[in-house]
Formats: structure tokens, sequence, C-alpha cells
């Protein structure tokens, strides 16, 4: 007997206009506040930025944990703002928390494998500058959500699509993963009908490559992958909760570590903040927290309230 998962056209349907490439160069240049700006990647003219959140009083020489976030936005948009709050509190418990820029179809016209290429770029660049950044490169965690968690999942788990010239000798697979409603299956599995139809046919031709399999984090589970947090709403209709069930218990199945936390009847993006009085971003951060802290990341007990009570007052 199969089981029949359907993501929503938020995920599927090509757009028309997003078949557009933006003509010039392009450097993104987003507002973050209380962040710090560097180029990571520059491929043709596309310039793109990660935007840094450091501890109070940090230094070069303080060697400390490191995450680096990837915004949702169906592989099509989106922006790192997303994260913004996010890294802000992980900085002030102490690690260097950055949100990161990739390119998407509305900007570049490009397709998911080049977001997935893209990932694997920040996770390198993290690592290749680590001792300037002040950065533990034995503690780089990744993190995201709906698309970017699917960008963060392939960054722990996909052994191909790295970016072509880059040094192979610095590793791109973090050593940890925070998912938010990610996408993890792009591929028929056994038992297991994802898509269906020719819904399959319009995925690889969405996702931009003839195998899916090489772009599904479920598809890639091995010995020696990265501890993994997936968040997920029960009530998830573009992103199905069972599709993190099999992502985890796969991934138990060959001996990682794999945690899953659902919440009734929530649906996709729920974690964000300024949704259910904010009372789901205090949960799933909480709980961030404590998958962190349990890797030897961070410190200390979850202060989700009061930095909310902070960023409510303006601080």
């Amino acid at each position: 007997m199969k089981i029949i998962i359907t993501l929503t056209a938020a995920l599927l349907a090509p757009l028309a206009l997003l078949a557009q490439e933006k003509k010039g160069p392009y450097e993104s240049d987003f507002d973050l506040p209380g962040s710090r700006a560097e180029v990571y990647k520059t491929i043709g003219d596309v310039k793109l930025k990660i935007y840094i959140y450091e501890p109070k009083g940090h230094k070069a020489r303080a060697n400390r944990p490191a995450i680096v976030f990837f915004f949702g936005g169906g592989w099509t948009g989106g922006t790192p703002k997303q994260f913004q709050e996010h890294c802000r509190y992980l900085a002030s418990k102490g690690m260097v928390a950055m949100a990161a820029d990739y390119r998407v179809a509305s900007r570049q016209g490009t397709k998911p494998f080049h977001c997935v290429r893209d990932g694997k770029s920040a996770v390198r660049w993290i690592r290749q500058n680590a001792k300037r950044l002040g950065v533990d490169p034995n503690r780089v965690a990744a993190g995201g959500g709906s698309a970017g968690g699917h960008v963060a999942a392939s960054t722990g788990t996909l052994p191909k699509h790295d970016e072509p010239g880059e040094d192979m000798k610095i590793s791109s697979v973090p050593n940890a993963m925070v998912l938010y409603n990610p996408v993890l299956i792009t591929a028929e599995a056994k038992g297991l009908k994802t898509f269906g139809g020719d819904r399959l046919e319009r995925l690889k031709k969405r996702l931009g490559v003839e195998d899916p399999t090489t772009l599904s984090p479920y598809h890639n589970i091995r010995k020696g992958l990265p501890s993994s947090l997936v968040i997920h709403g029960r009530g998830d209709t573009t992103v199905p909760f069972l599709t993190a069930e099999m992502f985890v218990k796969q991934s138990v199945k060959a001996g990682l570590r794999s945690e899953l936390d659902g919440y009734d009847d929530m649906p996709h993006g729920f974690f964000n903040l300024g949704r259910y009085d904010n009372k789901m971003f205090l949960a799933t951060v909480t709980r961030m927290h404590e998958f962190l802290k349990s890797l030897g990341y961070m410190k200390g007990k979850p202060t989700v309230d009061r930095f909310l009570k902070r960023l409510a007052k303006g601080k």
C-alpha cells in the first residue's frame, strides 16, 4: 500500500514571471539591523551576502559555535530577514549567528539545485574564514525554513551539488541542522509515492535535475551525517507532517541523532515571528536552544520570553 503525499502549488507550480532572469549585476542589500554583511560568494555578476550577528564583545580568538539560516520562499523568493530575530537571540546567548542570501528564481531565474549550491558555499565559507570570524569550524550548524529548510538539510545530507571550482578539501557539511517545516522528500520512495502522476515530471523540471533523488535529503540519509532537529506543524498542508516523520524515522534507523518536534494543528510557517501572538516563536526557539545546548553549542537556560519583551520595547 502506497501513501500519497502532495505539496501545494506554492512549492510546485512554476510561475511564468519567475523564468525571467534579472538583468544586470546583483548584490544583495537587505536591511538587517544589528548585523554586519560580507559577500560570501560571487558567481558571474551575482554577489551574495551573509548577514552576521555577533555576541557582545566578540573577538576573532573567541572560537564560538556558529549557525547559518536559509530563508523560505519556495526557492523562488524570500529574504534573509526571516531569521533575523532567531539570529539576534542566538547571538545574545553566545553564538555567531548568520542569515545568508542565496539565488532564487524571482531574482536570478535559478533552479533549486542552485539554491543548494549556494547553501553549501555558505557553510564552506564559514569554515574557510572561521579563524577570522572567531568561529569554531567543528561547531557550525545550518538552519532554515520550508525551501530554506531544504537548503539547510541538503547541506547536511547531499553528496552532490557543491559549487564547481570551490575548495572541496573544506567541508560544506554542517555539524548540526535545525529544520523548520522543511522540504525533505523530492522524489518517489519505496512505499511512499511522494508526488504521483505527472507531478513528478513537473517537479523534475522545477528542481532542474534529471534525478530528483540527488536533491532529496530523505534519499541520501546514511551513517555519519549531522544531528538534526525537525520542527513541524501537524496541520501543515504545504509540506505534510508525514514527510518529516519519514525523514526522522529513516535517520534514526541509520543510527543518527534526529529529533522531531510536532505541533498540533499548526500550519506551514507557524514558527515565524508575529504569528500566534509569538507563542509559537517562543516555543520553537526555546526548543532550538535546548537542542543546541545539548550539543554543547550554548549554555544556560532559554530566555526567549525576555528576548520577546525587549523586542516589544524596541530594544
